[in-house]
This record gives structure tokens, sequence and C-alpha cells, in this order.
């Protein structure tokens, strides 16, 4: 409620009516600016709290590029399945059931080519996660472009996330195993336009065929520093590295845990302790 509308009675209603009271000393005028000034932002923060009964808006992009094949195609969906069931990450979305994280998923391949998985569900229950993970166990691949749009794939996480219930925070989580290499580039101005308001994280994932050890190592490094330098943005945005395909969904799951920990006020902003189970 606005200050000014409160009952004579309440304490911050007084105030708001001693501050604007005609004509006091020069001290006292500096001392009411002050004064309203403090009420002005509380009474923001007030208002974007009660709209904001989400605590995040979370989009995933799964890169189906042409270096993407059947069964890693697979190793990306059902390990996002798994990943959001494990008890862990249950666990971490449900840590605050009345300021629940709001999930969509799309993958992604060319200039014109990103496909809606899920739409923004609600994250409330373990039920919601479940049906999520049915989404992605069921879905299945369609003809998709060889080139890697990943400009575009942002653009078009960003319009997702324009579309998202009202959240205290908006993140974007793309995962990709290369460079961009048709379309804006992730570093443009259009592409940061899109993305002023959005904290952008990235799952780099490893080649499985780089050719030994080292080269794998070189690999990881070369494009962990292309998604540094040109992709992620925000407060607090990070990388998250998979080791190949195999490693997708742990990697997912380090990732989920790092990016969901609550951070509201009024709320323990160290989020709850969690570890994923030693296999």
């Amino acid at each position: 409620m606005h200050p000014a509308l409160l009952p004579p009675d309440a304490g911050l209603g007084r105030a708001w009516r001693a501050a604007m009271s005609a004509n006091p000393p020069l001290g006292k005028r500096r001392s009411r600016r002050h004064f309203l000034g403090l009420v002005l932002v509380c009474t923001s923060l007030w208002a974007s709290s009660a709209q904001a009964a989400c605590r995040q808006a979370l989009a995933l992009g799964l890169d189906i590029s042409g270096s993407v094949d059947g069964r890693e195609y697979r190793l990306q969906l059902d390990g996002l399945a798994a990943a959001i069931t494990a008890p862990a990450i249950r666990k971490a979305l449900l840590a605050l059931t009345d300021q629940p994280v709001a999930i969509a998923i799309y993958e992604w391949s060319g200039q014109h080519h990103q496909i809606l998985i899920q739409d923004w569900r609600l994250i409330r229950a373990a039920s919601d996660l479940d049906a999520v993970a049915i989404t992605l166990r069921n879905h299945t691949r369609t003809a998709a472009p060889e080139e890697t749009a990943l400009g575009a794939a942002l653009i078009f996480g960003a319009s997702l996330l324009a579309s998202a219930p009202a959240c205290a925070r908006q993140t974007l989580d793309i995962s990709g195993d290369g460079q961009n290499n048709i379309g804006p580039p992730p570093q443009s101005e259009t592409v940061a336009q899109a993305l002023s308001r959005v904290t952008v994280n990235a799952l780099v994932i490893g080649s499985d065929n780089a050719g030994g050890e080292d080269m794998r190592q070189v690999d990881i490094a070369e494009l962990s520093a292309y998604f540094r330098r040109n992709v992620i943005r925000g407060p607090g945005s990070f990388i998250q590295v998979a080791i190949g395909y195999e490693d997708y969904e742990d990697a997912m799951a380090r990732k989920l845990l790092r990016e969901t920990r609550p951070m509201i006020i009024g709320h323990a902003t160290s989020g709850p302790q969690v570890r994923l189970p030693s296999k």
C-alpha cells in the first residue's frame, strides 16, 4: 500500500504526512527530501516484490546443430530430464515454494531454426519437474540445418524470456559445442540489446573426438574462452564445462545447482546446501 493511503495511526503514514507538512526549515526540507527518496525506493522494492511471485525465469537452449549426432542429441535431452529430477536439483528448485522458478526449454541450430520443447511452467511441486522430464524424454528430433547460429539462439532466448511470468531474475542457459558460423555474432550489438536485462550462463560441451587427451584439453580451453569472451554476460554469469556429451547430465546438474540458488529479500541468500550423489 502507498504510504499516503495508510490509516492515520500507521507509523509510515504519520511519517509521510509529517514529511509533507508545509514550510519546514531549510534543514528539515533537506531531511524531508532524503526521507521521501527512501520512501519511494522502499515503495518501489515492495511493488516489485509483490509483482514478482516467481524468483527466477530460466530458459534453457540446447544445441542440435550439425555437429550433434543422434546419440548426442538424446544424451542432451535425457540428461537434462535426469538432472532436473535428481534429488539435489529437486530440492534446490523447490526450496521456496511461495517464490517458484519458471522453466522453458528450446533447441536451436540454424539462424531460423529454434523449436520450443517446453513452454513456461512454474515449478511449484515435484510433479511439475516430473512433467517437464516426461516432455523431454518424449521429444523427438526433427530435421535441422547444420549451421551453428549461436547469436540467433541467444536472441530467441531473449524473446522467450520476454514472454515469461513476472520473475525477480531472468536467466538464459545456453548449451553449445561450437562457435557461431552464421547470422549475427553473439557479441554483436543486436544480441547485446536483446539481452540487456538477462544473465546468460553457458554449458560448454567439449569434443568427444578431439584426437587424444591433450587435443581435447586444447579444444575445451579454446571453446570456453570463446564463450567467456562472447556469450556469457550479466551479474554472476559463468561457464560450466562438460567433458563430452557423456558428461552432459552431471555438468547440467552442477550448473543448475549454482544458478538457481535462492536470492530473495527476506530469505537466506546462501540457498540450500545440497550435494550431488556420488556415482
